[in-house]
């Protein structure tokens, strides 16, 4: 069974962003880089179907020259060869999407797995985008995935707000992963030495033909606000109570 894992490396949500003067993005320099972490969900489903049904699972990619970085990481876990599409430029989700889509046509593929969403854009699009590229069936948020290969069908549980969704629809398809759909295996030495030998094939974005003109526009970002310093409420515990009950009601306007 042949598995893309579409793979996007973001800024390690750690790291303290600092926006550029222009408004238009944010400084690199310094900036500890990470493969999403929602893909790694998709990384480590994808392997644990190869390891069950054999076959191959492929990372793609779009990105500049660091990108090298997140694609070592995820052969270092197993997965057996790489696709980067290079690009130095900024993509919004739709051009993102046409990208991948001209790569998985190429490829060809049984299923398509990838994070639900990015952690630096938040944005949620790309899976849904590519799945209408490629006119396939898609479910996001999966927190549980079964597969039949002798019946072509996947039977997947999805998180809702408050509720578990199950849905079961025909493969090819799309797959977004969310948080709880397993637990991403770290790296072995012998698999991170295995990994500099693995095949990562390179595609310039400018031979996939996809329209360069971008959807979206960003016209200004700007930091969150700063957090007041915390209220610390001491002595008396009723009365204490009492003054957090009306801190609440005035201040929070929770109660």
């Amino acid at each position: 069974m042949k598995v893309l894992v579409m793979v996007k490396q973001v800024p390690d949500t750690a790291t303290k962003i600092q926006i550029r003067g222009d408004g238009h993005g944010i400084v690199e320099d310094g900036i500890k880089w990470v493969i999403n972490p929602y893909d790694e969900f998709a990384i480590e489903e994808a392997l644990r179907i190869r390891e069950k049904m054999g076959g191959e699972t492929v990372i793609v990619t779009l990105g500049p020259k660091r990108v090298d970085e997140a694609v070592r990481q995820a052969l270092a876990m197993g997965a057996d060869r790489a696709v980067v599409v290079e690009s130095e430029e900024t993509l919004d989700p739709s051009q993102v999407a046409h990208a991948l889509a001209k790569v998985a046509h190429d490829e060809g593929f049984d299923l398509i797995l990838m994070g639900k969403q990015a952690v630096d854009d938040d944005a949620a699009q790309v899976g849904p985008m590519l799945a209408a590229r490629l006119g396939l069936p898609q479910v996001t948020v999966v927190i549980h995935l079964d597969v039949d290969e002798s019946q072509k069908r996947l039977r997947a549980e999805r998180e809702l707000e408050g509720a578990t969704e199950i849905v079961e629809l025909p493969f090819p398809a799309i797959v977004t992963a969310q948080r709880g759909l397993n637990e991403p295996r770290y790296p072995t030495l012998p698999n991170i030495m295995k990994a500099k030998k693995k095949e990562v094939k390179r595609i310039p974005l400018g031979s996939l033909g996809v329209d360069d003109t971008p959807r979206i526009r960003v016209m200004n970002l700007i930091p969150p606000p700063e957090r007041p310093a915390p209220t610390i409420l001491t002595g008396d515990p009723e009365e204490t109570a009492k003054k957090l009950v009306q801190l609440l009601h005035d201040q929070a306007k929770v109660i």
